[in-house]
């Protein structure tokens, strides 16, 4: 307890000493505070250690082909020609930025919270691109190739992931991921054929 010069009047001293008693509560709720804060960043650090390193680079690699899909996709809105293919482009910024979102609120569950780049190689090969030459590459680089490897890794964390959450989410994104490549493979079907 702090020392109080003994010259003060009784009274005053009397003041003091109710004022620091009904202090008292206040500083021992921060110090509770500051220790449930300590507690949950100590949890979501553990939460993070405990994320194995399948679910750790499945949530790279969801991460980074589904940014990838977006910025392509908004590429493909200025840069193709084909109504078809600036439509599904359309489709894609959608799902995939839906996708990106449920993502993101697992990620940093775990304590990762900087959202995965896209796939600077895929873009840059698409950025100088316009037209029928872009609708090509984009059709094959991304609709197709993309989702390819798209499904497969949601099959993969939803059949071996170690995290429930990240299984389950894979599992609920699978179809829509699936339907995604089927549409891919129409559409280079009917481009090829014309």
């Amino acid at each position: 307890m702090p020392r109080f010069p003994l010259n003060l009047p009784r009274s005053r001293m009397c003041a003091i000493a109710v004022l620091l008693t009904a202090c008292a509560p206040f500083a021992q709720a921060q110090t509770e505070d500051a220790a449930s804060a300590g507690a949950a960043q100590s949890t979501q650090s553990a939460q993070s250690q405990k994320l194995s390193t399948i679910d750790q680079q499945f949530l790279q690699d969801a991460g980074q082909a589904g940014a990838t899909e977006i910025a392509a996709s908004k590429l493909a809105l200025t840069h193709a020609s084909d109504r078809q293919v600036k439509e599904f482009a359309q489709r894609m910024i959608v799902d995939h930025t839906k996708l990106a979102r449920n993502l993101d609120v697992l990620a940093k569950r775990h304590g990762i919270t900087a959202p995965p780049a896209a796939d600077t190689a895929v873009i840059g090969s698409l950025q100088n691109l316009q037209g029928a030459e872009f609708d090509k590459a984009y059709i094959e680089k991304v609709a197709v190739g993309g989702h390819r490897k798209a499904v497969e890794l949601f099959r993969k964390e939803s059949e071996s992931g170690n995290d429930t959450a990240l299984k389950a989410a894979a599992s609920k994104a699978l179809p829509v991921i699936s339907h995604h490549y089927e549409m891919a493979r129409q559409l280079a079907g009917s481009k090829a054929a014309s």
